[in-house]
């Protein structure tokens, strides 16, 4: 991949801020990396629930909670509709679980990925009806369902919209003109008219604000939040939202409560993963028990997921993490051999000249089309679309963006070759006849702007540092940055010009490569990648050659010389403590750009 390394060069009283708040200087500069301003220092390092903003200043909340609070008192149904992700499955636990505290009767509508596709529809709306059911509420869906929300009042339903995604618009004349369906109370804070001041819930982040509104207005006791808090910060990090304001403080709380859970089923996914001794951290959730949960969507059906979330027992929950593992194992298999096709396309002569990606990869289960569009989009850092073809000449696809595209926009432009769309800035969802597909593509390259320049990945770097820098302190100290991920990365530092002294392979599929390094003082550290090997060792090869290669291989003299980005790691072995730098980027005499 083509990277242009970029270090941080922000200027500010980084001594002074140190002495004023007594936090080591480099993590002041690291936060001014990250645009917080000084007045945002206390609330970014430890913020905690009471700074939060009210929930009643978000639209429609107070009306939505009233209504629920209606049903509840009638001892109503309450028709919950969900989408089939990880965020989806979380959010309709949130609103199961305190509609059912309350005193009201919920019950669980999820669209079936493949048949129905994302969000509420008629067959659903239909089902809810003939059942008797009054009431909808959905959850991470709804804001883009505007004929089905006509139809549901048609029948006289009482319908409540949470969700987070864009609201969709027409462009008339230049003006964007909002499309809201017209339910009974949309909870939204990316409505134009919502005064609430964050503007990243995910959807489970909105039901927690909902829901928590209704337990402080009827008094129910804080710590049975503590659940439901547990289930948004899930979602908040499975959905990829932005580690910034409310939600770090979300995750930060939800990870404290997660290590001492009271859900069954949440115990019984850690244990089936190996993470009953481990203090689990924003990158189990993302990478370990956030994918078992979207697997059983992608793979099977949700109800897996709510089964194991709405399990007491704990024998069974143990059974129910199992079956969501072994989904995720199987939807990984489907994404490696997918990944590679598209990839292999993706880089075909047919797509030479194309900055928009998009195309019909055939096998692809639809249900991964997404992760395969990531995957294609990180090796070629260009916007990419992924279609599946479904039946009766349809094709369903995602789509994952870069920095410098908005994705919903240039969609947007083009809303009458589809079925249906939505989505947001990097990632979008589309359905549309076999033969949109092809002039979608033409379509999306002629109006791309985007240049060489937006092609290259870019690396920011936090700081230039020598090994002896990196201390067991200072590791510490930079704990203080988590919750980290998107949004608010893991610090990233580099070393020029150190050494490489030894490199040794290891782990079960030899994807492991552990180097001895020393910086150009003369201080030795331990460096690890993951699967970087063959990568590493061609550029050794190709810039130094074989000779010097096998030298390192064998830990003999040699004058190999790299740069590298990393961040550092406490690695604990034997009762005793090392510095691990943990290898993210690297090159031959990198130079950076200031």
């Amino acid at each position: 991949m083509n990277e242009e390394w970029i270090l941080h060069n922000k200027q500010a009283d980084f001594s002074g801020l140190s002495a004023k708040y007594n936090i080591p200087t480099l993590l002041v500069k690291l936060m001014i990396n990250r645009g917080v301003r000084e007045e945002d220092f206390t609330a970014y390092l430890g913020g905690g629930l009471e700074n939060m903003p009210d929930a009643f200043r978000m639209k429609d909340l107070v009306k939505a909670a009233d209504m629920l609070m209606e049903i509840a008192g009638r001892g109503e149904y309450a028709a919950i509709v969900s989408d089939y992700d990880c965020d989806g499955v979380f959010s309709g636990m949130i609103l199961y679980t305190g509609l059912k505290r309350i005193g009201a009767n919920p019950v669980i509508y999820t669209p079936d990925r493949v048949t129905e596709g994302y969000g509420i529809n008629r067959r659903i709306i239909d089902e809810i009806y003939n059942r008797g059911m009054n009431y909808i509420i959905t959850c991470d869906n709804g804001i883009a369902a505007y004929d089905e929300i006509t139809y549901a009042k048609s029948l006289g339903m009482k319908v409540i919209i949470t969700d987070h995604h864009e609201v969709p618009y027409t462009d008339e004349n230049g003006v964007k003109v909002y499309r809201v369906p017209a339910a009974d109370a949309v909870c939204n804070p990316k409505q134009e008219d919502c005064d609430y001041p964050y503007k990243g819930l995910c959807g489970g982040g909105v039901a927690y604000k909902l829901i928590g509104y209704i337990y402080d207005s009827m008094g129910i006791p804080e710590s049975e939040k503590h659940v439901l808090l547990e289930y948004a910060a899930i979602a908040t990090v499975a959905d990829i939202m932005e580690l910034t304001g409310e939600n770090r403080i979300i995750v930060r709380e939800g990870l404290k409560r997660i290590g001492k859970s009271r859900s069954a089923g949440i115990r019984a996914i850690k244990t089936v993963n190996g993470l009953d001794d481990k203090a689990v951290g924003a990158y189990h959730i993302g990478f370990v028990i956030g994918p078992c949960f979207n697997a059983a969507g992608r793979i099977e059906t949700a109800k897996t997921a709510f089964d194991l979330l709405m399990c007491t027992d704990d024998s069974q929950a143990i059974t129910l993490a199992y079956r969501l593992k072994d989904l995720n194992d199987e939807r990984k298999n489907m994404t490696e051999a997918a990944a590679e096709r598209g990839l292999m396309t993706a880089l075909s002569p047919a797509y030479e000249h194309d900055k928009v990606v998009v195309m019909i990869l055939d096998g692809c289960h639809e249900s991964i089309a997404g992760i395969v569009a990531g995957r294609i989009k990180d090796r070629l850092c260009k916007p990419v679309i992924v279609f599946t073809e479904v039946e009766d000449g349809m094709c369903k696809g995602s789509g994952r963006s870069i920095q410098n595209y908005n994705m919903y926009e240039e969609l947007s432009n083009h809303a009458h070759l589809y079925e249906r769309y939505g989505g947001h800035a990097m990632a979008a969802g589309i359905t549309l006849k076999k033969e949109n597909v092809g002039e979608l593509r033409v379509k999306l390259n002629e109006r791309c702007t985007l240049t060489d320049k937006d092609f290259v990945s870019k690396v920011y770097i936090d700081a230039e540092v020598l090994f002896r820098h990196m201390t067991e302190d200072i590791v510490k100290a930079l704990g203080m940055l988590e919750p980290c991920g998107n949004g608010n990365k893991k610090p990233l530092f580099v070393v020029r010009h150190a050494g490489v002294r030894g490199a040794r392979i290891f782990g079960k599929n030899g994807n492991v490569l552990k180097l001895t390094l020393v910086d150009g003082v003369g201080n030795v550290l331990y460096g690890i990648g993951f699967n970087i090997v063959e990568e590493f060792f061609d550029m050794i090869e190709r810039e130094y050659g074989r000779a010097q290669k096998e030298n390192m291989l064998q830990g003999r003299a040699c004058n190999i010389d790299v740069s590298f980005t990393f961040y550092p790691e406490i690695n604990e072995y034997n009762g005793r403590k090392n510095i691990q730098l943990v290898i993210q980027n690297f090159k031959v005499i990198g130079r950076m750009q200031p």
